[in-house]
C-alpha cells in the first residue's frame, strides 16, 4: 500500500512543480528573446536532469545554436542533450503506450499529458540532428530520422485527437498543452503542404497529413496562447511567410501577415536580434532596401554573444547591396561569411569570386584578390549535409568549372545568375530604378558578348541574359517584351549545352507571366510541360517548389497529365 501512496505522493508533486517549472522556462525563454543567451542557458541548466521542460528548452536553445554555427562539436552536443532531454520525459510518461484509448486517454494526469508532448517534440528534433549529421549517404541514419519523425507525429496525432475528444479536467497549464499540440501538429501539416502532389500522396499513405491552411491555423493559434511555444509557432510562421513562400513560392511572401505577427514581439523584445532579423526582411521583400540593411545593421549591434545571428544579417546584407548593385560592398559580406560561417563556405567563395567579376578589369580587387583564382578553389569547400551536397552549392561549383581551365572563359552575370535562384528579381520589382540598374548590367553583358568570337558556352550565356531580361522587362510592366525574350530562350533549347535549367525555369516564369495577365488555361498548359518534360537539371526541386505553388495558386489539377 505504501509504494502507492508514494507514487501518489510523487505524482501529486509532479503537479505541483509543473507551474512552477513553466513559469521559470518562460523566463528563460524571456531572457533568450531579450539576447541574454547565455544567462537563459544559465537558469534553465540546473534543472534539466529533473524538470522535462527544462531539459526540452536548454536542449532546444542549444540545437538552435547548433544549426546555426553548423560546427561538427556543436551538433553532437546538440543531439546529445536532446537524447538526455528525451530520456527525462521518459520518466513523467505512463508506462502504457497506448495513448488512443479511451480508458487510457481518461486516466492521463496532465503531468503525463505534458511528457507526452515534450516526448514528441524531443523526437522531432533529434531528427532534425540526424539528418544534419548524415555526412554521407548512409541509409541507416535516414531510416533512424525517418523513423523519429513517424513516432513524434503519431503522437501529436493521438494527442491532438485525445484533447478535442475527451471531456477531461483542463490543468492550470493547459495553456502550454495545447500550444505544444498547434506547434506539433500544425508543423507538420504546413511542411506537409509544401511537397509536390506525387510524394504527398505516398506520405498521406503513410500516415502524414498536409493540410496547408489547417497547419498555418494552427501554427496562429499556438502564437496567441502566450504558451512556451508561442515563440517557435510564431518563428516557424515567420520563416514561412518571409523565406519559404518567397523562395519555394511565386514570389510574393506575406508581408502584412509577417508584420501582423512581429507587432507584439518588436514591442515587447526591441532590441531583439531574432525580431530585428525578421523586420528586416520584411522590409526586403516590400522593396524598402535602405529600411532593410539599417534594421540589419541594428540586429549586428544587439547582441555580440551569439555571432551565428550576424551571420543570417551578413547574408540578407550581401543581397540588399547586391540590388543595389554595390558589388564591392556585397562583396565585404560575402567574405565576412566565407571567414566566419561554416554554412556553406562553396557558396560564400563563389559569391566573392562572381561579385569581383562584376567590377571593371582595370578596377582594383579589394585585399588583392583575384576571381579566376577565387572561382578555382569553390570545389575545395564541397560539403555534404544529410548525406548531399546543398543543390547551390553544387550549382555553383558546377558554374565554376569554367574557371579550371588555363584560359577560362568567364561567366556573363553570375551574381544576377545567383540573384534569380534566390528569387531575387521578385524582390526589386516594387523598385522600377532597382531593375533598371540590373536591366543596364545585363545590356553590358549582352553587348561583350556580341563582341567575342562564340565558343561553347554562348548559346548558354544568351540564353541566361534573355531570361532575366525577360523578368526586368515583366516588372517594368513591358509584358509583350518579356514574353518575346522568354521565347528567344525556348527556341534555343535544343543548342544549349551546360545549362538545362533555363528552358523548364523559362517555362516557369512564362507559366507565371500568363497567370498575371488572367490567361489561366495557357498558364495552367505551360506549368504542366515546366513540371512534367524536364528532369534532372540544376536547382530543379526549386522549380518543382515553386510550379507547384503557382499551380495550387491557379486551383489546378497538380496531377493533371498535360504533356506538350
Amino acid at each position: 500500500m505504501s509504494n502507492g501512496k508514494d507514487a501518489n505522493a510523487a505524482e501529486n508533486s509532479s503537479q505541483m512543480t509543473l507551474k512552477e517549472c513553466l513559469d521559470e522556462c518562460m523566463e528563460a525563454l524571456d531572457l533568450f528573446l531579450n539576447n541574454h543567451f547565455n544567462e537563459s542557458l544559465e537558469m534553465l541548466r540546473p534543472r534539466v536532469k529533473e524538470s522535462m521542460y527544462h531539459a526540452l528548452i536548454y536542449a532546444t536553445v542549444l540545437e538552435m545554436q547548433a544549426m546555426m554555427t553548423f560546427q561538427p562539436d556543436d551538433i553532437t552536443n546538440a543531439g546529445n542533450t536532446m537524447k538526455s532531454a528525451q530520456e527525462v520525459c521518459q520518466r513523467f510518461r505512463r508506462k502504457s503506450p497506448v495513448l488512443s484509448s479511451k480508458s487510457v486517454g481518461a486516466s492521463l494526469t496532465e503531468v503525463q499529458l505534458h511528457a507526452e508532448v515534450c516526448y514528441a517534440e524531443c523526437q522531432l528534433q533529434r531528427a532534425a540532428l540526424t539528418f544534419l549529421q548524415v555526412q554521407d549517404e548512409n541509409m541507416v541514419s535516414f531510416i533512424k530520422g525517418g523513423i523519429k519523425v513517424r513516432n513524434s507525429y503519431l503522437i501529436y496525432k493521438e494527442l491532438h485527437s485525445f484533447i478535442k475528444s475527451h471531456r477531461f479536467l483542463k490543468g492550470p497549464s493547459h495553456v502550454h498543452l495545447e500550444g505544444g499540440i498547434s506547434f506539433g501538429i500544425g508543423a507538420f501539416n504546413l511542411s506537409l503542404s509544401l511537397f509536390p502532389p506525387r510524394l504527398l500522396k505516398v506520405l498521406e499513405f503513410a500516415g502524414f497529413s498536409g493540410d496547408k491552411e489547417y497547419g498555418l491555423s494552427l501554427l496562429h493559434d499556438g502564437v496567441t496562447g502566450m504558451n512556451l511555444r508561442s515563440m517557435l509557432c510564431a518563428l516557424l510562421l515567420l520563416c514561412y511567410y518571409t523565406f519559404i513562400m518567397f523562395i519555394l513560392g511565386t514570389g510574393e511572401g506575406e508581408v502584412t501577415e509577417a508584420e501582423m505577427l512581429l507587432k507584439p514581439f518588436r514591442l515587447r523584445y526591441p532590441r531583439g536580434a531574432i525580431f530585428l532579423f525578421f523586420a528586416g526582411r520584411t522590409e526586403e521583400i516590400k522593396g524598402n532596401i535602405d529600411e532593410a540593411v539599417a534594421l540589419f545593421e541594428d540586429g549586428c549591434k544587439a547582441q555580440q554573444a551569439w555571432k551565428q545571428f550576424h551571420h543570417m544579417c551578413y547574408w540578407e546584407l550581401m543581397w540588399c547591396f547586391t540590388y543595389k548593385r554595390a558589388w564591392k560592398m556585397a562583396y565585404f559580406y560575402a567574405d565576412l561569411l566565407s571567414k566566419e560561417s561554416r554554412w556553406s563556405k562553396a557558396m560564400y567563395v563563389y559569391m566573392k569570386a562572381a561579385y569581383l567579376s562584376m567590377l571593371r578589369e582595370d578596377e582594383a580587387r579589394p585585399f588583392g584578390e583575384d576571381e579566376v583564382e577565387l572561382f578555382r578553389l569553390v570545389p575545395t569547400f564541397k560539403q555534404k549535409i544529410a548525406g548531399k551536397s546543398p543543390p547551390t552549392e553544387k550549382f555553383a561549383i558546377r558554374k565554376a568549372k569554367r574557371y579550371k581551365v588555363r584560359c577560362p572563359i568567364r561567366l556573363p552575370v553570375p551574381v544576377l545568375e545567383m540573384m534569380y535562384m534566390w528569387n531575387g528579381f521578385s524582390m526589386i520589382s516594387k523598385r522600377p530604378e532597382l531593375t533598371e540598374g540590373m536591366m543596364q548590367t545585363l545590356v553590358e553583358a549582352e553587348r561583350t558578348l556580341l563582341e567575342f568570337p562564340n565558343n561553347e558556352y554562348s548559346v548558354d550565356d544568351r540564353s541566361l541574359i534573355h531570361l532575366l531580361k525577360g523578368l526586368c522587362l515583366k516588372n517594368q510592366g513591358l509584358l509583350q517584351p518579356a514574353e518575346e525574350s522568354f521565347g528567344k530562350v525556348l527556341s534555343s533549347e535544343k543548342k544549349i549545352r551546360f545549362d538545362h535549367y533555363l528552358v523548364p525555369n523559362c517555362l516557369m516564369e512564362l507559366g507565371l507571366l500568363y497567370m498575371d495577365q488572367g490567361r489561366r488555361d495557357e498558364a495552367i498548359k505551360i506549368l504542366h510541360k515546366a513540371k512534367l518534360n524536364y528532369k534532372e537539371y540544376s536547382m530543379e526541386s526549386r522549380t518543382q517548389f515553386r510550379i507547384h505553388a503557382a499551380l495550387a495558386k491557379l486551383k489546378a489539377d497538380p496531377g493533371e497529365d498535360t504533356r506538350m
